[in-house]
């Protein structure tokens, strides 16, 4: 047969690119539980989209060439639900899936083809850092930073990363530069390995207390949600893209509408308490307002104070930005703060209107605050509202007090503003008001006291605000879900096909 010794090379390379690291390894992980680089991509994938691309890559260095097959990163392209995505898979069992020169250039061309094709990038990450001695000396600095645009985000389109193991390096940089990142539980992520960074400062680390899920979710914020399997985390990644569009021409995908999504508001009277002082939980209002089961939240365990959640009204999808008194009683500290913008950035940048769901005494205050610089972060949310261009739809529910009514889309940082009867518009609760004021405590002259934060309640109704038409409509709670739908539709901006002018689209990924 022509060609046959040729096309009998070419079969032993793919198989032995295909085997990775080799059988053990493999077998290791499977023992653990824990997929491979490509059973990963065969799970997120459909089946037989992938195309591979640079199966045949190795190590630049002649002694590692047979040690590095496909150099420790499978790349490619591929669609889920019938939708193109692009995605680079890290081969742990191959040299820890450890950063080169060689699947770098690989990371780089899939990444210029994701978004000269409109595509979103999804980055499976587990890798040992930088290729040791790969980037060692004066020839290693002069691989670092030939690529400019390496870390550039113009979130032209959306970057999702999955945290799935040891993440250093690269696998961390990608991470924080991206949109949404999953992690599992038992993964890592930081600067640099425990090993290392022990060395470095001369006294044990702990992984887990170094970059883990709790770290990361909780308190650092650059991770969204934490997961137990691989198989979860792959499952957050497409659910995640299924209310983004794929570039940032192009409006979210509309869904059909589940039954009985119309229905959960009717005991929404029975959800928020009338007392201004009484706590509820924010996602119990968001679930009954929404399509149902449509509700997708954003960093849960991160500045919970607000809840920010990709979700579908009517079938198409909204954003939401929403006080939840469950937790600090709804007042805004800097993790919230941080939060918010990052929202808000995602939203503008990928075509989402937003709806602010409004109940807040205003923002935290206190030392810790101020030290961790939150004048700062209220105006860096200020900032990133203000250049927001898709439609904003604001609904107080009960408190919208102070400087924090501005942020949460009062004022003209809302295309559409309206209130519950139970909206209290103050510039602080009146019975702080009343001593601020007057200088007045209750048990100095309880009914002096009590007749002036009347007055001052009064002038806090949602009524005076609607006479000013500062608010556009109060509506009786349970019109909310058709009131969104209603007015959601009139700001759909036909001329631009729903398509905003990205002017956040290199904002900080974070700060």
């Amino acid at each position: 047969m022509p060609f046959e010794a040729l096309l009998d090379e070419l079969a032993r390379r793919r198989a032995k690119a295909l085997a990775m690291g080799g059988a053990e390894k493999l077998e290791k992980r499977r023992a653990q539980g824990v997929l491979d680089a490509r059973q990963r991509l065969d799970y997120l994938l459909d089946a037989g989209t992938f195309v591979e691309s640079g199966l045949l890559a190795t190590s630049f260095r002649p002694e590692m060439v047979e040690k590095s097959p496909a150099d420790g990163k499978v790349a490619g392209f591929g669609a889920i639900d019938g939708r193109p995505v692009a995605v680079v898979s890290n081969d742990f069992t191959t040299l820890g899936a450890s950063s080169s020169v060689v699947n770098g250039k690989k990371i780089r061309h899939v990444r210029t083809v994701a978004t000269q094709s409109g595509m979103p990038l999804i980055l499976l990450g587990e890798s040992a850092g930088s290729r040791m001695p790969d980037r060692m000396g004066a020839p290693g600095r002069a691989i670092l930073g030939q690529d400019a645009q390496e870390y550039l985000r113009d979130r032209r389109t959306p970057w999702v990363s999955a945290l799935l193991g040891s993440c250093y390096g690269s696998s961390t940089w990608y991470a924080c530069l991206s949109d949404f990142v999953v992690m599992r539980k038992g993964a890592t992520m930081a600067v640099a390995s425990s090993k290392v960074t022990a060395l470095a400062i001369k006294q044990a680390v702990d992984p887990e207390e170094l970059g883990g899920w709790k770290l990361h979710t909780a308190v650092t914020g650059l991770v969204d949600v934490a997961v137990d399997t691989d198989e979860e985390a792959l499952d957050y990644v497409k659910r995640f893209l299924g209310y983004l569009p794929s570039y940032n021409g192009e409006a979210p995908p509309v869904v059909a509408v589940p039954a009985g999504s119309d229905d959960a508001i009717a005991d929404i009277l029975d959800v928020v308490p009338e007392s201004r002082s009484a706590v509820y939980d924010m996602r119990a209002v968001i679930g009954r307002i929404v399509d149902r089961d449509s509700m997708f939240e954003m960093k849960p365990r991160f500045g919970k104070s607000i809840v920010t959640a990709l979700t579908r009204v009517d079938g198409r999808t909204v954003g939401v930005i929403a006080n939840n008194p469950m937790f600090k009683g709804g007042s805004i500290d800097v993790d919230a703060c941080n939060k918010a913008t990052s929202f808000l950035v995602l939203c503008d940048s990928y075509n989402i209107p937003i709806v602010f769901l409004v109940d807040q005494p205003g923002f935290l205050i206190g030392m810790e605050g101020e030290k961790r610089g939150a004048p700062g972060r209220i105006m860096n949310w200020m900032n990133a509202l203000s250049l927001v261009s898709v439609p904003r739809v604001t609904i107080t529910l009960r408190k919208n007090f102070g400087q924090a009514y501005l942020n949460m889309g009062g004022g003209r940082n809302s295309d559409e503003a309206a209130a519950w009867p139970s909206a209290d518009f103050g510039f602080m609760d009146p019975a702080t008001g009343v001593n601020v004021l007057h200088g007045l405590k209750r048990e100095d002259d309880p009914e002096r006291f009590d007749v002036l934060m009347k007055e001052i309640a009064r002038d806090s109704a949602p009524w005076p605000l609607a006479g000013l038409y500062e608010a556009q409509a109060i509506i009786d709670p349970r019109e909310t879900r058709a009131y969104l739908k209603s007015i959601l539709q009139v700001h759909r901006r036909a001329p631009t096909g729903g398509i905003g002018q990205h002017r956040l689209q290199h904002w900080p990924t974070s700060y």
